[in-house]
């Protein structure tokens, strides 16, 4: 069961398809003690990983004392990060406060192609910067890329360059088109280049041994299933049934790219709307439409229920229309 917190609006960077559109930190954000309480909740839900993510999670003045307390009842804590601020003392800080691994973001070898996408002149050399001072101070790190059609061609590359700064596995996701990401939604890769690079992908893990994952493209399961490839994931898609995400006012949404507010934890708690939430309770025990519901793979994949929801207009149940079973 996996957790994430974006636990502030506010960035230092405009990157050009952030799904919570970052930029300055809100006035109701969660306080540290109100975040205190959502980590107890979660423990109690029997959650384990907590990632701290955002906007940019370092901008936040508590982060420290909140992932020091994660640690001390018993979660694993994370952290999502563009990577530019990992200065040697801020790193020491986090490992001294018991952070266990990082997820830092490259979406191109290319510095000039990364920076223009994060919007941010430097921001790859800040960033492989970043993961040199986790890889010497020993902080576990992976890679996280964002895939479009302008960097399909480098996926495998940043694999590589990936293995070559240490990063113990590379998360590759697939664009869902929320917040910015909705202006750049022509960008994403049509259902049969996002097949092939799925089977790429997978085919690549056979011959490296740092992890690859596919992130909001679920089918992933099915391609491994078909190519006979182990995978330690259980299923491709988790939203409201392993996973979740708590917005920096509160809200709480089954994941960060379905803008679907299924409560705030500030009304009840996290615990109340975890276990009783009715849109949690629907995707957790209703059948999914469409091909989803007839493919023969639904218990392993499940469709990206984003996907779906932004699709039909409302419907989180449908059919994921990024799927070739879909038919689109």
């Amino acid at each position: 069961m996996l957790i994430s917190w974006n636990t502030t609006q506010a960035c230092n960077i405009s990157c050009l398809h952030c799904y919570r559109d970052a930029g300055d930190c809100l006035r109701d954000e969660l306080t540290t003690e109100e975040g205190k309480r959502l980590l107890d909740d979660a423990f109690a839900c029997g959650f384990r990983i907590f990632v701290f993510s955002g906007g940019e999670p370092l901008l936040r003045p508590d982060l420290l004392e909140l992932i020091a307390y994660a640690r001390s009842i018993g979660l694993r804590p994370v952290l999502g990060t563009n990577g530019i601020l990992l200065t040697p003392q801020k790193v020491a800080e986090l490992k001294q406060a018991g952070l266990a691994a990082a997820g830092i973001s490259v979406d191109s070898v290319s510095p000039e192609r990364h920076d223009w996408f994060r919007q941010s002149a430097g921001a790859w050399a800040a960033t492989v910067e970043g993961m040199r001072v986790c890889r010497e101070a020993g902080l576990p790190f992976q890679v996280h890329t964002t895939v479009m059609d302008w960097n399909e061609a480098e996926v495998l590359d940043i694999t590589d360059k990936a293995i070559e700064w240490g990063a113990a596995a590379h998360h590759i996701f697939f664009l869902v088109p929320t917040g910015r990401g909705d202006n750049i939604k022509d960008r994403s890769l049509p259902t049969t280049q996002q097949e092939i690079l799925l089977s790429n992908i997978l085919e690549k893990q056979r011959q490296v041994s740092i992890e690859l994952k596919p992130t909001c493209a679920p089918q992933f399961m099915r391609i491994a299933s078909q190519k006979e490839i182990p995978m330690r994931f259980s299923k491709g898609c988790i939203a409201g049934t392993a996973y979740c995400v708590i917005l920096p006012n509160g809200d709480l949404q089954p994941c960060p790219y379905f803008p679907l507010k299924a409560g705030n934890v500030r009304e009840g708690g996290f615990a109340k709307l975890w276990r009783e939430s009715p849109l949690f309770l629907e995707l957790r025990t209703t059948k999914l439409g469409g091909a989803c519901g007839a493919c023969g793979y639904q218990d392993i994949c499940g469709g990206c229920r984003a996907r779906a929801w932004h699709a039909s207009s409302g419907d989180y149940m449908a059919e994921d229309p990024s799927c070739i079973f879909s038919g689109n």
